[in-house]
């Protein structure tokens, strides 16, 4: 049981999932989007009738939709999963990092071997 909480806690798997699902609701967005701008291109039948105007109420109801949906996503997946992230695995304390104390280290001791030469 383990593994498979370091598996879901500690991958990317999550993240994927959330950004699929954006993905692809933002798509209808963008999809209605364009069917409402191409609507709005007058075709040559339009110009001797008259050109008429499509209404924006796909565009409007994909992007209610696609606010609703992130709500709902953000609400319901990423913020249980960030707190049970930092519950089961906390992130590291704030400090320098090892690697960095050791390179102030190799400094100090460079300039004390100009200071003092053999």
């Amino acid at each position: 049981m383990t593994g498979f909480k370091n598996f879901i806690l500690r991958g990317n798997l999550i993240e994927l999932a959330v950004a699929v699902i954006i993905a692809t609701s933002f798509g209808a967005v963008v999809t209605a989007f364009t069917a409402w701008l191409t609507a709005q291109i007058p075709s040559a039948n339009d110009f001797f009738e008259g050109t008429k105007l499509g209404d924006g109420g796909f565009f409007v109801n994909a992007l209610i939709s696609f606010l609703i949906l992130a709500t709902v996503v953000y609400f319901g997946v990423v913020l249980p999963y960030t707190k049970a992230r930092d519950r089961y695995f906390p992130p590291a304390p704030p400090g320098t990092p090892e690697d960095i104390k050791l390179l102030q280290e190799i400094r100090d001791l460079l300039a004390t071997q100009q200071q003092n030469p053999r």
